[in-house]
């Protein structure tokens, strides 16, 4: 392969990466024929961060060890250990699940307030946020009233069916 051919392969393949990068696609698969025997197939993917929610679960932290106190200062008194958190949030009391796959949305616009924040009072039937699925906006309602405890999924994150968006208790 010449210079000149190596140099015009890169270049296509930077603006098949340019060209997912602009479509928010996640993998382009291109094969290109040159003449007999003679082609070049690219394959272009990139991948997502993935949420806290699929990552691993953590192991279980170690029990906390009392150290000797200097002589002369009292002991300090034992410490109880943390309750350890359910490793899946969805099956939390008052978890609200995604009922789609698609990318996250925590406000109506770019640059406008989110729909709710932790600690918001919220009515049955309010929307929490937007889920994105082939470029229709669908908005989740909440499906109880009841204060916004915790919130499992970053603005403009994917989520898969099921996964635990928030804790409404």
């Amino acid at each position: 392969m010449t210079n000149k051919s190596q140099d015009a392969d890169v270049a296509f393949i930077e603006a098949l990466a340019a060209l997912l990068r602009a479509n928010d696609l996640t993998e382009l698969e291109v094969k290109r024929e040159y003449g007999d025997n003679d082609n070049l197939t690219v394959k272009v993917s990139r991948q997502f961060p993935v949420p806290q929610y699929f990552a691993a679960a953590p192991a279980a932290p170690a029990a906390p060890q009392m150290m000797a106190a200097p002589s002369g200062a009292p002991a300090p008194a034992p410490v109880a250990a943390p309750a350890l958190e359910v490793e899946d949030p969805a099956q939390l009391p008052g978890a609200v699940t995604s009922p789609m796959v698609g990318t996250v949305y925590l406000s109506p616009e770019p640059g406008t307030p989110v729909f709710v924040a932790i600690g918001d009072l919220v009515e049955e039937g309010q929307t929490l946020l937007i889920i994105e699925a082939m470029k229709t906006m669908n908005q989740i309602p909440a499906p109880r009233a009841g204060m916004v405890k915790r919130i499992l999924i970053e603005n403009g994150a994917p989520v898969e069916f099921g996964a635990p968006l928030m804790i409404i208790e």
